[in-house]
């Protein structure tokens, strides 16, 4: 098993020994390879329970060779979905459909990975398909949106409430809970979403949170939230069990979070028992000018793995399997989590393997369409 201070040595002296298709042990999960499901929204759930759209979804991409499968945001309360249709983790009649699921991940040689989530100020939204728009009550929506700070994330969306010490605590106790629950799932992986301008990034940003208290202001005082759940999670899972974060890198905004403030953030979470950042970025703010292409945020993950001493992973248009190759060769990242060119071929990695004229598990049902004579 890799350590924080392995890792540094590893890149000091130069040595990168890793590919795409090298096993990654972290803790006492063993992923047999570096491809993983990145968290996509389905929007396909009902009071926040999984159905089997995430069975096929999900298990198909365990069936087409990827190391590690992420649900999408599972939202750790009712009020912190994205959407009325919104996979939930928040009770635990969710933890029956989920096991069911993780079973079939697992089976097929694949870790299972969850992604434990809370939308704050961009929650009660309508599906991308149905326009994306903030709901009402009457069409389905909610009130009573929870944030560090009075600031509605756009002109059409909600004023939310800002959260008190009280409502703090109350949020820390629900990922700890949504936590445990996903252990009953049998996930093997938990990750905390901190990113895409949700409650935890909202925290994180200057420019969402306004507190004047022990939750803003100051760096010290905006990662406060996000180390007392990880702390929390951390307290709560096994020890053997990964726990990863995903950030955003940066706001892509002037007087916002930016790359600097994750390195150091990076840093503080490593000794609380996060074993890797997953590297993505923007989302806080509309219309921010992102310069979107191929690997963009790649260098956000090299950076951070660099000079915090800790494993991350990279996202973001990585879509050829050279690509993913060159990003754990060259020790950019040690993770390569894809989204868009998995939902186009969950087939992906297979096909990977025979680019890269590496070995990989093949079911033997699907044996004759990626022959490796």
């Amino acid at each position: 098993m890799r350590t924080r201070e392995t890792a540094c040595a590893y890149d000091r002296y130069g040595v990168h020994m890793n590919h795409l298709f090298t096993p990654l042990q972290i803790r006492e999960v063993l992923l047999r390879n570096r491809i993983a499901v990145s968290p996509m929204c389905e929007y396909s759930s009902e009071n926040g329970f999984a159905s089997d759209w995430h069975m096929v979804h999900l298990g198909s991409r365990a069936v087409g060779g990827a190391g590690l499968v992420f649900t999408e945001a599972a939202a750790v309360e009712p009020r912190g979905r994205i959407s009325p249709q919104d996979l939930g983790i928040y009770e635990d009649g969710h933890v029956e459909p989920l096991r069911r699921i993780t079973g079939f991940i697992a089976e097929h040689g694949a870790a299972p990975g969850i992604q434990l989530a809370h939308a704050a100020r961009k929650a009660s939204t309508a599906a991308p398909w149905l326009g994306g728009r903030p709901l009402s009550e009457e069409q389905g929506g909610w009130r009573g949106l929870a944030a560090p700070s009075a600031l509605p994330f756009d002109a059409a969306y909600q004023t939310p409430d800002p959260l008190d010490e009280a409502g703090i605590r109350a949020i820390v106790s629900a990922f700890g809970r949504a936590a445990e629950r996903a252990v009953e799932a049998g996930f093997k992986v938990v990750e905390i979403h901190a990113a895409h301008g949700y409650l935890l990034h909202e925290f994180l940003s200057p420019l969402s949170n306004r507190r004047a208290d022990a939750y803003g202001g100051s760096f010290e005082n905006r990662v406060r939230l996000l180390e007392e759940v990880a702390a929390e999670i951390r307290r709560r899972i096994p020890q053997g069990l990964p726990l990863f974060v995903r950030i955003s890198a940066t706001d892509w905004t002037e007087g916002g979070w930016t790359i600097d403030d994750s390195v150091a953030l990076a840093e503080r979470l490593g000794p609380l028992g996060v074993d890797l950042i997953d590297c993505s970025s923007g989302g806080n703010v509309p219309r921010a000018e992102i310069p979107i292409g191929p690997g963009y945020q790649t260098e956000f993950a090299a950076r951070i793995r660099r000079e915090a001493c800790v494993l991350t992973g990279a996202v973001g248009m990585i879509t050829a399997p050279q690509q993913a190759d060159h990003i754990v060769r060259s020790g950019q990242a040690d993770l390569v989590l894809l989204a868009r060119a998995l939902l186009r071929d969950p087939y992906w990695p297979q096909q990977a393997a025979l680019e890269l004229k590496q070995p990989i598990p093949t079911p033997p049902q699907y044996e004759r369409a990626w022959p490796r004579g």
